[in-house]
Formats: C-alpha cells, sequence, structure tokens
C-alpha cells in the first residue's frame, strides 16, 4: 500500500493521509483476528473494520469523526471482510482505472490456493477503444481480450472474481457506474460450474461455499513462514490433521497456530548449518 501511486489527474482526492489510513485500516483488522483469537473465516466474512474521520469520509460511513481509528460495525455488506478493504482493492488495481484481471489473479493466489500459470509471452496489449474510437467499458475490453484462446484459458477462471468486485474503484470507492461514458456497473458472474454471483456480497458466498480451500491455503501459508520452507507433498498429512483437529475449535488463530507448532514437520525441522 505504502509504494502504490494512484493517477492524481484521476483522483485528485488521493493524498497521504488517505495511503495511511487504508493501510492501517488493513493491519488493525488482521490484528483483532490475531488477539482475539477469532475463527480465520472471519477475515472473509467479519462485519467490522477500523476507521478514522478520512477513512470514513472516503467509504461513505457517516459519523465517524476525529484522526484516531476506532472499530466500527458494518452495516452495508459490500465492505465485510478482506474483500472490502480498502488497501486490497488499491494494490489490485493500476493507477487510473480497476483491473479485474488482478483482483481476479490475487483471489486464486491468496484466498484459493490455485494461482493461473504466468501468462504466455505474446499476449497482445489490452485495446480500450474499439475500431471507430469508442471508449469500451471494461466487460467489453476483457471480452475482446479474451477472444484469444491463449488469453481465454486462465482469463474465464480469474475474470468473473474480478468482475465481481468491480462497483470499487481504483482506490476503493463504491461506485455504480464507471467511465467517462458514466457506464453501469455490470459485477455480475458465473463460475466455471455455472454458479451466478452479483457484487461483493455474491463473492463472498462463493468463498465461504469453498471455504476448505480457503483454510487449507491459510494452513499452507502460515506453516510455510513458521518452517521457513515451503510444503511439500509429503507435508500435507499433517496439513490435514492440523484442520481437522482446529475445526474443533471453530478454526480459531489459536487452534491452527498450535496445530503447526505441535506437527511433525515443524518439530522435525533442520536447523540451517553452521
Amino acid at each position: 500500500m505504502r509504494t502504490v501511486t494512484p493517477d492524481l489527474g484521476e483522483f485528485p482526492e488521493f493524498d497521504e493521509n488517505l495511503r495511511e489510513a487504508l493501510a492501517r485500516e488493513g493491519e488493525l483488522f488482521f490484528e483483532s483476528i490475531v488477539r482475539e483469537d477469532r475463527s480465520l473465516l472471519d477475515l472473509l466474512s467479519a462485519d467490522y473494520t477500523f476507521l478514522n474521520e478520512r477513512l470514513a469520509e472516503h467509504y461513505e460511513i457517516p459519523d465517524v469523526y476525529g484522526s484516531h481509528f476506532r472499530r466500527v460495525r458494518l452495516g452495508e455488506r459490500q465492505r465485510w471482510g478482506l474483500l472490502g478493504k480498502g488497501g486490497i482493492l488499491t494494490v489490485t488495481s493500476y493507477a487510473n482505472r480497476t483491473s479485474p484481471v488482478l483482483r481476479g489473479k490475487w483471489l486464486p493466489e491468496n484466498v484459493l490456493g490455485n494461482p493461473p500459470p504466468p501468462p504466455p509471452p505474446d499476449v497482445p496489449p489490452i485495446q480500450d477503444t474499439d475500431e471507430q474510437g469508442r471508449v469500451l467499458s471494461m466487460r467489453e475490453v476483457m471480452e475482446r481480450h479474451r477472444s484469444s484462446p491463449a488469453c481465454a484459458v486462465c482469463h474465464k477462471l480469474m475474470d468473473p472474481l474480478g468482475f465481481a468486485l468491480e462497483n470499487f474503484d481504483a482506490i476503493g470507492r463504491w461506485r455504480t457506474h464507471s467511465g467517462s461514458g458514466n457506464t453501469p456497473v455490470d459485477a455480475s458472474g458465473v463460475t466455471p460450474d455455472g454458479t451466478r454471483f452479483e457484487g461483493p456480497a455474491g463473492l463472498r458466498e462463493i468463498l465461504m461455499g469453498r471455504q476448505e480451500q480457503f483454510l487449507h491455503t491459510a494452513t499452507v501459508k502460515l506453516m510455510t513462514y513458521a518452517q521457513g520452507r515451503g510444503v511439500e507433498y509429503y507435508d500435507q498429512p499433517a496439513v490435514r490433521r492440523i484442520l481437522r483437529e482446529a475445526a474443533q475449535d471453530e478454526y480459531r488463530w489459536s487452534a491452527l497456530v498450535l496445530g503447526i507448532v505441535r506437527s511433525l514437520p515443524f518439530q522435525m525441522r533442520r536447523s540451517r548449518e553452521p
């Protein structure tokens, strides 16, 4: 968050105070999950966040005053959990526009644990106008881009996830119209198995329906951090055992941490050679 550079021509309201507020919101939200020993699933579904007056104005949430951060209950479901955090929405955008591809790639990598392969080397640049010079909507741009079979394979998996977050602009504000043509935002999507969803609330339901993937991904990332190495195929029995035992405690943070500490891969890890 501290390295992104939104285009001030497009977003003149972006300043250093907002940058710091967006970063601080994410830090405080994650810290609350850990310190309060909440379920890891709350990272996706928690109905609260941390705001000061500057960030509350950015989110159009009333009755928050002053520079200090406080816990705020969110009435609107679109900002629940990580999907509604302006910092994540900003760093998964370009400087002057949103990117369904970046957002759609972030979710499989960090939530579902099935990152897409890297793009082929000869991907053509994205064209945001048609042959007559008409400015295309983001959905039209991506439909043209997916006309290449080499691009379509991955985009059909990523793009529906990213388009579900199109109501958020490139600095995380809520919107219903976009672009110079003031085009209504279409935040609908269809998963490869044919499940239809709409907007961040619908996407969250899809992800919560696949919570086993999210919990497995989170556990693998925690084990990687704890062990100082990647998780290999022979570690998977330990991962499954950690998750089975954590399920008895609603996947609370402490249950996953203790499960990792007690696991054979963690206890048998080697120290670096002298």
